[in-house]
């Protein structure tokens, strides 16, 4: 039964009806609808339209109704209600007759369905806050058990400077953080009520909406009734925390893409987030990481698509914003899937420490530090560069590494160079040398670590 239909004298057609209605995916908010409903009928008890005796029987017959919702949502597809509200009121109107009709005086769906996006939304940051921490937690022992393990960084996808497995873990704990930050941001923003605004105008009965808002757990209630019924910032809050989030995770798979594979050989990943080929029988292909990557693209098309939805409407609301839901369920579900796939990932890798030193080994990642030598020595920085540029030339030409250079070769060069530069060459040298905070010193990372786990900890 469609909750408007005394203005209208013909029946809608029934394709209109399947174009209209969205209970084939608005039904995942019936947990929040029946939540609202309850402390909805607790304040036309406020208001005199409810006797007390009759909110009891109406939240008995909604708690009936949410328990039967846990243990069967997908039941509720088998309706041919319109959306989720409808079938929440027709579901009621069955277990209690009549009185299920008057649950809806002074509420419209404008606001009910704005609420229940809210507390839907307000579940899901949490879920996503408590992936996130444990996508940091993984990264921080994954860092704390690789500590020695060290290997090439990159620039333009060239062998840069010699940093660690460990500091690589933690640069993503860095980014994940930035997006628990975002997320507690937007949960302060979204954690007001609308309930109460009507359809527009606000509700002709004087009910107290900050009781209402605590009754529902939200910190205050909405201050502009027009505003609450079309306000969707939390819907693209989320949408954008998603999209940054997953271009995190896309990143973050590949890296390990790369050093997964052969010719990088840095990694290997478990068998249990890997596939085969069905031709080749050798493959061991990445699939995990290559899923989590490709499905960022999906993540970013929600967020433009519901900008592109929002940007020319007017007050308030219209059923365009009927486009907020599945687009964001697809995005916040994706998002969760990838930081758990991510963990997952993470749990069975193992770290090829001789091939990672390999190739820190290779590259000339400690010209640097020459130059460095050089400065220290008194040769002004854009000449010492000048020269190791030189120096690096020559131990192409002889195919050695910068360190295996005859000390006469380097020499050649600046005459300020003596034996002392070879330490200040080796790898090792070239961690310890960049100590200052957030660097990749041994000290640091271990400091670094020790600090992720204390903050992860509270």
């Amino acid at each position: 039964m469609a909750l408007w239909g005394g203005r209208f004298t013909q029946a809608a057609d029934q394709r209109f009806k399947q174009f209209n209605d969205s209970l084939r995916f608005d039904y995942r908010l019936a947990e929040q609808d029946i939540i609202g409903s309850v402390a909805w009928s607790k304040a036309l008890v406020t208001v005199n339209v409810l006797t007390a005796e009759e909110q009891q029987q109406l939240e008995a017959a909604l708690n009936t109704l949410l328990d039967e919702v846990r243990t069967d949502p997908v039941r509720i597809l088998q309706s041919d209600a319109e959306d989720i509200h409808s079938w929440v009121e027709s579901q009621l109107i069955e277990k209690v007759g009549a009185l299920g009709k008057k649950l809806h005086t002074g509420r419209s769906r404008n606001d009910q369905v704005a609420t229940d996006l809210k507390l839907w939304c307000k579940m899901q940051v949490e879920a996503l806050l408590s992936a996130t921490r444990q996508l940091q937690q993984a990264l921080v022992a994954t860092a704390e058990a690789n500590q020695d393990a060290v290997m090439p960084g990159y620039t333009h996808l060239q062998r840069a400077q010699p940093v660690t497995f460990a500091h690589w873990c933690l640069a993503y704990v860095e980014m994940l953080a930035r997006d628990e930050s975002r997320l507690q941001d937007t949960l302060k923003r979204l954690d007001v009520s609308p309930l109460g605004c009507g359809a527009l105008a606000g509700t002709a009965y004087a009910i107290d909406r900050e009781q209402l808002a605590g009754w529902l757990g939200f910190a205050s209630a909405t201050r502009n009734s027009l505003d609450s019924v079309s306000d969707r910032d939390h819907v693209l809050e989320l949408l954008s925390d998603a999209a940054i989030g997953m271009v995190h995770l896309s990143r973050f798979a590949e890296d390990l893409i790369f050093f997964n594979t052969g010719e990088a050989g840095f990694v290997e990943l478990s068998d249990k987030v890997t596939s085969g080929s069905s031709l080749m029988p050798q493959k061991k292909n990445p699939d995990a990481l290559e899923l989590i990557r490709g499905k960022c693209g999906r993540v970013q098309g929600a967020l433009t698509g519901m900008m592109m939805t929002l940007k020319g409407l007017p007050l308030a609301y219209n059923k365009d914003m009927q486009e907020d839901k599945e687009g964001l369920f697809d995005a916040l579900d994706t998002w969760l899937d990838c930081l758990h796939m991510s963990v997952l990932v993470l749990e069975g890798i193992q770290v090829k420490r001789p091939r990672c030193q390999e190739a820190a080994e290779q590259g000339y990642a400690n010209a640097t530090e020459l130059a460095d030598y050089l400065v220290a020595k008194g040769v002004p920085f854009r000449e010492a560069h000048h020269i190791v540029g030189e120096a690096v030339v020559e131990a192409i030409k002889q195919g050695v590494a910068l360190e295996a250079l005859a000390l006469a070769d380097l020499q050649k060069f600046s005459s300020v160079i003596s034996d002392d530069v070879y330490p200040m060459l080796a790898l090792q040298s070239c961690l310890q040398q960049r100590s200052a905070k957030g660097g990749v010193s041994p000290r640091q990372v271990a400091l670094a670590i020790d600090a992720a786990k204390q903050r992860l900890d509270n």
